[in-house]
């Protein structure tokens, strides 16, 4: 007992007579952080701290003074008086100095946080329940991150990590000396994106985007949060940023787009049942377990189970669809814009033959691709592509340059057969100036200017082409 009230004594006195730079490095306060702005904040949250101590060592000990001395058992009478001008003035202007000499060193720092010009990387973070999106818009990057710390650890059925419930499988990497802006907003509902060490906290709101940037001086991995309640899982919704040098920054977007690249050729590839289930096990519990549970019993009245459900061993364009395009009114999300579609093919698989259903099926990426390309979105790609690689020739009207380039309304190739169509636009015309496409746009691009090529102008064929016949389209021959 008495060795315990020693440690307390001591940890008393420390806590007291600790310099403010270790203040930081303890518990019970803000972090010094690693940027510019937050030495500020910390700064000024310390000097703001020491003057409401000094306040309230003034306030207390004139408090205690008089109750002390001038207590009824020393024979001291109450004075009645009122209306002490001089009085009133020194309380009233004496606080006053004090807010302004606070509001100064905190309007210079607010000034200073709000202020993201001249930056050189812009990041678009959106929110989701539950995780992050990070678009590097220079760098045509883009990437989810999700909590990785795993459901046994989460349910104690394992040990927890050092970063329990911190740790994510996509980190957030920026290079260091670097301005960095921060666009924030929401798919859902409010989020709030929190890195302490950067100083940056702000909310992520739907249809609205905020603002924030930092410069992090010092490299290594900062850690976060979503400090906004957003859900069942808010809790399970970390950032992990890392702060690497801008060499080794430059190399991480070449890797991270090779990837991105090598990913997309998946859905090229043939995939057996058991490779898509292995998969399909993988994206479930990254996405969907939180709701549905990692047993697909769902958790009843609140997220439908998906075990022997109707949805997962009924119709399998059905499955697709509600993957793809989500159930508006409800909290099921569409995942046309959150997976690739090797990894919808590979869970909706997984969903169709885990815990007894056994369906047998399996469902293919191009089978995904397909379905997420409705006509309005063939449409508003496709008239994307067809301004960046057509319109120069066909002009942006379609009526192209008479004697040069044939016009596209009302002709033949665009109202006459879609095959011929299809194979002009893939493997263009030999003896003409219609290049082959094939090796210049990719087969969801080609689709796409095919369909607003037969719909646009007034043409209204109504045809429609998916990724999937141009991918397969070889010399006219499907």
């Amino acid at each position: 007992m008495e060795t315990r009230k020693n440690i307390l004594r001591g940890s008393l006195f420390g806590a007291l007579t600790m310099p403010s730079a270790a203040f930081a490095e303890w518990g019970l306060n803000m972090p010094v952080g690693v940027t510019e702005i937050s030495r500020s904040v910390f700064s000024l949250h310390m000097t703001i701290f020491w003057v409401c101590v000094a306040i309230a060592v003034v306030v207390f000990g004139v408090m205690f003074y008089s109750m002390f001395h001038h207590r009824k058992s020393r024979g001291a009478k109450s004075a009645h008086f009122h209306e002490n001008t001089t009085v009133e003035v020194i309380w009233t202007i004496i606080p006053v100095a004090i807010l302004v000499a606070m509001a100064v060193p905190s309007a210079a720092t607010l000034i200073e946080m709000y202020d993201p010009s001249d930056a050189e990387i812009d990041v678009q973070i959106t929110g989701y329940q539950w995780k992050w999106k990070y678009d590097y818009l220079d760098e045509e990057v883009s990437f989810f991150s999700n909590l990785s710390t795993s459901r046994d650890a989460i349910y104690n059925a394992e040990q927890k990590g050092e970063n329990y419930l911190l740790e994510v499988d996509k980190h957030l990497v920026l290079p260091v000396d670097t301005k960095i802006r921060f666009l924030l907003t929401a798919n859902d509902v409010i989020h709030s994106w929190w890195v302490p060490d950067l100083a940056v906290k702000k909310d992520a709101i739907p249809g609205f985007i905020n603002e924030s940037w930092t410069i992090i001086e010092k490299p290594g991995i900062y850690r976060g949060q979503c400090t906004e309640l957003c859900g069942k899982d808010h809790g399970y919704m970390p950032v992990v940023v890392e702060a690497v040098s801008k060499e080794d920054y430059a190399a991480w977007v070449a890797t991270i787009k090779a990837e991105a690249a090598a990913k997309a050729d998946l859905a090229g590839k043939t995939w057996t049942l058991d490779e898509l289930m292995t998969e399909g096990e993988q994206v479930y519990l990254k996405a969907c377990a939180a709701c549905h549970m990692p047993n697909g019993e769902g958790l009843p009245g609140a997220f439908p189970a998906l075990k022997n459900s109707p949805i997962a061993v009924g119709d399998v364009a059905a499955h697709i669809d509600i993957v793809v395009n989500g159930k508006p009114g409800t909290a099921m999300q569409a995942y046309k814009d959150q997976l690739s579609a090797v990894e919808m093919a590979a869970v909706i698989t997984y969903e169709r033959n885990a815990w007894g259903n056994n369906t047998g099926e399996a469902v293919t990426p191009n089978q995904i691709a397909d379905m997420s390309w409705d006509m309005d979105r063939l449409m508003t790609v496709g008239e994307e592509v067809y301004g960046k690689a057509c319109a120069a020739c066909h002009q942006p009207n379609g009526q192209g340059i008479p004697g040069a380039f044939p016009g596209l309304v009302g002709t033949d190739i665009v109202m006459g057969d879609i095959g011929a169509h299809i194979d002009i636009v893939v493997n263009g015309k030999a003896g003409s100036a219609m290049q082959a496409f094939k090796d210049q746009l990719s087969p969801e691009e080609i689709a796409a200017v095919v369909t607003y090529e037969r719909n646009a102008w007034g043409n209204n064929v109504g045809d429609s082409v998916k990724p999937s016949t141009v991918a397969s389209w070889n010399g006219g021959e499907k």
